[in-house]
């Protein structure tokens, strides 16, 4: 039965709140605009700040809402608690409702980073609004929160399993941004409110 706690993660994460607002709201896809993604960034250059809120909500729930049952359910440290979290991880990166695509997994990591450690999870936050602030570029922000992700859960909470847990989350964010890396490196990435 536990097993199911991994299953149903990776079916909520994989329900796509970008694709689901813009239907609510009676806008466009967002992967039919801006860089294509499904994520709150795109959302709001393509359906605005209300739409990017309601993504960024419903993307973080799908972290949050499976670990916390896993929290509930499994001991402390168990593996299935950071394979529930990986799988609503997945499930939003790799959705089987958008024929296995999906978006970058920042808002969902998140969620559920916040449930495992919510100061880990402040540190992060802090680190990305620090270097979008400075950089106005999203995609800088997230990677830089996902390389010291490890590094906050190693020596802050001092949680080796959480660790391992971070190193395996951050490597599939940066993975999911080689995309927007190559354009860092050209020059070409998008900045934080312009299209």
């Amino acid at each position: 039965m536990e097993w199911l706690l991994v299953i149903f993660a990776y079916i909520l994460g994989s329900v796509p709140s970008g694709v689901v607002v813009a239907r609510l709201m009676g806008g466009a896809d967002p992967r039919s605009g801006g860089s294509g993604n499904i994520g709150a960034t795109n959302v709001l250059r393509t359906l605005g700040k209300k739409a990017a809120v309601a993504t960024l909500a419903g993307d973080f729930i799908k972290g949050v809402v499976p670990v916390l049952i896993a929290v509930a359910l499994l001991p402390k440290g168990s593996f299935l608690l950071y394979l529930t979290a990986m799988a609503a991880i997945l499930g939003h990166d790799f959705s089987f409702l958008l024929a296995f695509k999906g978006g970058k997994g920042v808002a969902t990591t998140i969620g559920a980073i916040t449930v495992l450690s919510p100061l880990v999870a402040l540190l992060l936050l802090a680190t990305w609004i620090s270097v979008v602030v400075v950089t106005r570029f999203s995609s800088a922000g997230a990677l830089t929160a996902a390389a010291m992700s490890p590094i906050f859960a190693l020596f802050v909470v001092k949680d080796g399993r959480f660790a391992l847990f971070c190193v395996a989350a951050g490597a599939l964010l940066i993975y999911q941004h080689r995309v927007n890396i190559k354009k860092l490196l050209a020059g070409t990435e998008n900045r934080v409110g312009k299209s």
